[in-house]
């Protein structure tokens, strides 16, 4: 070794020498990849050329052939396949899995996934900083960069009850860590258009820290739209219309194209995906359920199905790479070029979009859709998170608690929409008791389960199907307080209490019968299953759910988590009553017409 190319004692440094120096042929790189084709989401084209690795990062693409005393050198051969920049989901919920990190990480990164940014804030809402605390401390060491924006709204209204209550000084600890990447999805437009000091105080400690805001404000539109983005939103994923789309898009918004389990936009938004509009927009899941994800895959599903549409291949796969890397400031990762990670998913082609191996930093991480370490669990001292894994606190509910002590003429009743988060109000005639399944009602309730309140409210819900039984869920967006539908105030009770023993999940009752249930003692939201393992227990819940008459258009239980989120209009359920969502008020549910 000549005086030129002597190495430093400081380990990065040498890294980078020793990167350097594979790149320009001085030494050999680690691994090559060979004879196949790459996406070059710079050019917009399918290259070819060898991929050369060091230390976990490209150093070089052109001709790296071997050489006999390449002793140290993998030479893999590509021949028939596709390598694209690992695919990055820029918006999701970890928990709304119902896995750990660890477990979440094991299903999604065959899929070619190697980089999330999630927002906590269902696990913030359960148990605030500590629930911040678990999410980083679990998410360390995985072949899965989990990085993460910051609960903006917890609670996210005063009309709801939650564990815990995130305040800007709260978050503020948490910017210093190089995973955190800004704010999470500011669900409060509408304090945030009334000048709500708490969510300008969030707003202000992000900007001192040049950090980003996402958005969630689904129908805002004109002035109102300004404002928020006034306010330094820049980001939206609840648009739900391609009208709304680009009229966000227009005013300066990325906007994140959402396909996950309960919420699908993608087929509405495919025009999205050609210019101008393709080079600011990015796919995201934002809730998935663990088997959508063994069934159909990640990211990579959004991309397949975007591609089957019409859509560009190279395109789609920009809007889960370069795009939403370059959208929060994740540096060196995205594209498939000198200087970047080497986060390579391994594809036999675009269209078909079938993941065959993935590369996390250089390492080979999963082959033919199954991980390679199966041991990801990151949690070493559990006593620290103690009250993450006991997180309920309430009494045990009686039928009478389900009983409505309102009175008058009229009812109003929560009606959901096919395929979307938002739902419609209802007036019909009350006959007493509410529930009609020959008209498709049902009985609804919300049981405060933090903090013993004793609050339940109770309400009605339109185009669930369920014909007899109750079902109960922890899963209850965004408070994650308990919430359960039904036919009869008994089955109601059962299923609730089932729910309360396990610390968490969800159950299924008929006739005075737990048919099914589903422990999630994590926070109330997770567990440290396998997916195979929590999917088998959800696939047979859900079809005694169809058995019982929910309708098979909808996710028993995705659908019904979104009920009490008082957020998303046109009305909601929660601990204190029937929420009015675009005036923030409590209305009542049985009423008397003037």
């Amino acid at each position: 070794m000549t005086e030129l190319f002597k190495y430093s004692e400081d380990l990065h440094v040498k890294h980078l020498q020793e990167n350097v120096f594979a790149s320009i042929g001085k030494i050999a790189p680690q691994l090559v990849l060979k004879n196949g084709k790459f996406v070059n989401v710079f050019t917009n084209q399918l290259e070819s050329g060898d991929i050369a690795i060091h230390n976990g990062y490209i150093v070089g693409i052109g001709d790296y052939s071997g050489k006999e005393d390449d002793f140290n050198t993998k030479y893999i051969d590509c021949t028939g396949k596709i390598l694209c920049p690992g695919f990055i989901d820029g918006h999701i919920h970890i928990e709304s899995s119902m896995l750990s990190p660890g477990e979440f990480a094991t299903a999604v990164v065959p899929h070619g996934t190697t980089a999330v940014v999630t927002d906590p804030h269902e696990i913030g809402n359960v148990a605030g900083k500590l629930g911040i605390e678990y999410m980083l401390e679990s998410t360390k060491g995985l072949p899965l960069d989990v990085y993460f924006v910051l609960p903006s709204c917890v609670p996210a209204t005063s009309l709801d009850e939650s564990g815990a209550t995130l305040e800007a000084e709260d978050l503020e600890e948490f910017f210093d860590n190089p995973r955190v990447l800004g704010l999470a999805e500011l669900m409060n437009s509408y304090g945030t258009l009334l000048g709500d000091e708490g969510i300008f105080r969030k707003l202000a400690i992000t900007k001192e820290y040049n950090k980003i805001v996402d958005g969630h404000a689904p129908g805002l539109q004109g002035k109102g739209l300004n404002g928020y983005i006034t306010a330094g939103v820049i980001s939206d994923h609840e648009c739900s219309t391609i009208e709304e789309a680009k009229e966000k898009f227009s005013r300066g918004q990325w906007i994140m194209i959402r396909e996950g389990t309960a919420a699908k936009n993608l087929d509405a938004l495919m025009p999205l995906f050609q210019p101008p509009y393709c080079y600011r927009c990015m796919l995201v899941t934002d809730d998935k359920h663990p088997g959508d994800i063994i069934e159909y895959g990640h990211v990579d599903y959004l991309i397949r199905k975007a591609v089957s549409n019409g859509a560009d291949p190279i395109l789609a796969v920009k809007m889960a790479t370069i795009q939403p890397a370059e959208y929060f400031g994740i540096k060196n990762t995205g594209a498939i070029a000198p200087g970047y990670k080497a986060d390579i998913a391994v594809v036999d082609n675009l269209h078909d979009m079938n993941v065959i191996e993935v590369y996390k930093e250089g390492k080979l991480e999963a082959q033919n859709k199954k991980i390679i370490n199966t041991n990801l669990s990151s949690i070493k001292d559990i006593n620290k998170f103690h009250k993450v894994y006991t997180s309920f606190h309430m009494k045990e509910l009686k039928p009478e608690d389900f009983m409505v002590k309102e009175t008058g003429e009229f009812m109003r009743v929560i009606e959901l929409v096919d395929g979307e988060l938002l739902t419609n109000e209802v007036i019909l005639p009350y006959n007493g008791t509410g529930v009609d399944t020959e008209q498709d009602i049902v009985k609804l309730a919300v049981a405060e389960r933090h903090l013993n309140t004793g609050h339940i409210g109770i309400g009605f819900l339109k185009g669930y199907g369920l014909k007899n039984g109750a079902v109960a869920s922890s899963i209850a967006h965004d408070s994650h307080n308990l919430i359960i539908v039904g036919t009869n105030d008994l089955d109601m009770s059962i299923a609730a209490n089932c729910v309360r023993k396990n610390q968490g999940g969800l159950a299924l009752v008929s006739e005075g019968k737990i048919l099914g249930e589903l422990p999630l003692p994590i926070a109330g939201l997770m567990c440290d299953e396998k997916a195979e393992e929590v999917e088998e227990k959800l696939g047979k819940m859900k079809k005694e759910a169809v058995r019982l008459g929910v309708s098979k258009g909808i996710d028993p239980f995705m659908t019904l988590a979104f009920i009490s989120l008082p957020v998303i209009p046109d009305i909601r359920l929660t601990t204190y009553g029937l929420v009015k969502v675009d005036t923030q008020e409590l209305i009542s549910t049985i009423f008397k017409k003037n």
